[in-house]
């Protein structure tokens, strides 16, 4: 199982394309609270359009119990102050993806926490600053489903 983890996730429209990301993946989407929007926000519905009935999503009120609750056999944080590149890492069938706040991305002190390996990133130009969420999190969903066959 694929499960893309947003931490306080901010920008309702992002978090609507994810869902449909989901719902077309099989992943399940793991919202960490606090949440920067309610769930029946008009801009989160929209981006989602009707596959929110398709997505499996559940909210946790902190990293600890998602973890506490799920157990992922392998979790990478997503950030573009990784060291290691998405394409070099592998992919548990059961792996979470965590990815942090649009504005501000992972806390540094949970980065410091992790060995370089499990801290990934995309690669780009020297002068960006950072991709569109839902846009990295479907690279990121993309390459662990082709690792693992597109099975669910």
């Amino acid at each position: 199982m694929i499960h893309v983890v947003l931490y306080e996730p901010e920008i309702p429209p992002n978090t609507g394309n994810i869902i449909r990301l989901c719902a077309n993946t099989g992943a399940q989407l793991h919202l960490i609270h606090p949440l920067g929007f309610e769930l029946d926000d008009a801009k989160l519905l929209r981006a989602g359009l009707d596959y929110h009935e398709w997505a499996d999503v559940h909210e946790h009120d902190s990293l600890n119990a998602f973890t506490e609750c799920i157990k992922p056999e392998k979790m990478y944080a997503i950030s573009t102050r990784g060291k290691t590149l998405y394409s070099e890492a592998e992919y548990p069938d059961d792996v979470a993806l965590l990815f942090g706040p649009e504005t501000r991305g992972l806390p540094q002190s949970f980065l410091d926490d992790l060995p370089d390996s499990d801290v990934l990133r995309l690669p780009m130009l020297p002068d960006s600053r950072s991709l569109n969420l839902s846009n990295a999190a479907a690279i990121f969903v993309y390459e662990a489903w082709k690792q693992n066959n597109f099975l669910i």
